[in-house]
């Protein structure tokens, strides 16, 4: 009967001892995935708002043409943005046309020297649409051709938000009209803006597919 009892008591014991090691193993283990979720949620950089995702994105280049601009190099929308208006247009295969015309017209010096500015460059294509025998005679005409590239340069840079609806003076001295959203702008109404807001040193440049003629 004695023996029972002894055996019964060093039973409860051992349960006594074994229980509060089990307990703290339990809360260890707890603590452990608690301190380790906090560890790595602190590690993680909380991801921006759409809000401010947007508002640190630049504006960039838009439009179907762009696409044609090449990755890398002084025609790279890089390259452009590092000079100045009429030297970064000569670097654009789209726009060797519009740079003869403007070499022709003695203006590669006012175009960029000139600060903060808006230049509606024509491509090849829109001064293909002239008549061959017309665009002949105005590339002769230092006077007309002046006219008319100085008409296509606005004496400030605009934004895509500022070519939703606008008019704006030119350098030739007459205004033109903006008026479009998102990536789709047209000036005066007909010339639309196949490749927009690109960057050079001194400009801001919309190429377009018509050439704009002063009134």
């Amino acid at each position: 009967m004695n023996a029972r009892v002894f055996r019964r008591a060093a039973l409860a014991v051992s349960a006594v001892a074994i229980l509060p090691l089990t307990l703290t193993a339990c809360g260890d283990t707890d603590k452990d995935k608690k301190d380790n979720a906090s560890s790595s949620a602190a590690s993680e950089p909380a991801a921006p708002s759409s809000d401010a995702a947007n508002a640190m994105a630049p504006d960039k280049p838009f439009g179907p043409a762009c696409a044609g601009v090449p990755a890398e190099g002084a025609g790279s929308f890089d390259g452009m943005a590092k000079d100045p208006v009429a030297t970064a247009a000569s670097n654009n295969k789209d726009l060797s046309t519009l740079v003869t015309a403007v070499k022709k017209a003695g203006l590669v010096d006012t175009l960029n020297n000139a600060k903060d500015i808006t230049v509606f460059a024509p491509t090849n294509e829109a001064f293909a649409k002239i008549p061959k025998a017309d665009l002949d005679k105005v590339l002769a005409d230092k006077a007309t051709l002046t006219k008319i590239l100085t008409y296509h340069v606005v004496g400030q840079k605009l934004t895509p938000k500022q070519l939703e609806s606008g008019t704006y003076p030119t350098l030739e001295k007459s205004t033109l009209t903006t008026a479009g959203s998102g990536e789709s702008y047209k000036v005066n109404g007909t010339s639309s803006v196949v490749c927009g807001n690109v960057p050079t040193a001194n400009a801001t440049v919309y190429i377009v597919d018509t050439v704009l003629m002063p009134k």
